[in-house]
Order: C-alpha cells, then structure tokens, then sequence
C-alpha cells in the first residue's frame, strides 16, 4: 500500500495534477527539503511549491524506484532517479531519497534529500 501511495504521489507531479498530489498527502501535511533548509505545512504552501516547480522545467519525471518499507509504522523511504527537462530542453538528472510517513492513509509527512540544486523552493527560499 505505501508503495502504490508513493508511485502514485509522483504520479501526480509528473504529470502535474495537484488533485493526484493530494490524494496521498493530509490536508496539514509538512513537507521539508532536507538538504535546503524548505519547510512548508499544509496544502497551499505545497501547491505554490509545485507550481513554481512546474514553471521554471518543461517537465520533471521520476523513475527508477528503490523501497524500504515499515508498513506498521507507516513509514516508506524511496531513492529515485530525477530527469528534469528545462526550457532550453537540457536535461538535468539527480539521484534523491524521499522519507514518507503516513498516519490514518495518507502522507502526512514528506521528507526530500535532494542532489545538486534546489527545484523545491520554498516560499522564502532562493
């Protein structure tokens, strides 16, 4: 089940569908960028994240999953490749490690350790 949330998590940011995003992540959900000192709570913090996300690549996808499951403590952490296509269409790969937590079905907490540059900017963040 934590797998199938994930995949279907960035799912919806591939293929940039925030109503996909949120039907893995609670309302409240924290969602932090680790390794860039991003910390946002809650749905319209997230939902700026990913447009900003969305704005600044032609696309970003997300493939190459490797899990380590604790379904009874409702964890999942992920290593992954990203591909990141951007408006001059070069493309920038990075290797990133995700940490979910959920708590009563959905994600309530994401936690990003991200290679190379920021994609994730938070709402103060550079």
């Amino acid at each position: 089940m934590l797998e199938a949330m994930v995949r279907t998590y960035f799912t919806g940011v591939d293929s940039e569908d925030m109503d996909l995003v949120f039907s893995t992540l609670a309302p409240d959900c924290v969602f932090t960028v680790e390794t860039h000192q991003v910390h946002l709570v809650g749905r319209p913090e997230i939902t700026a994240m990913f447009t900003r996300l969305w704005a600044s690549h032609k696309s970003v996808r997300h493939d190459q999953f490797k899990f380590v499951t604790d379904p009874q403590a409702g964890r999942v952490a992920v290593q992954f490749r990203v591909t990141n296509i951007l408006p001059d269409d070069s493309l920038v790969y990075k290797s990133n490690c995700n940490f979910f937590t959920a708590t009563k079905g959905m994600f309530s907490a994401v936690n990003v350790y991200m290679a190379g540059a920021n994609t994730l900017h938070g709402p103060k963040s550079p």
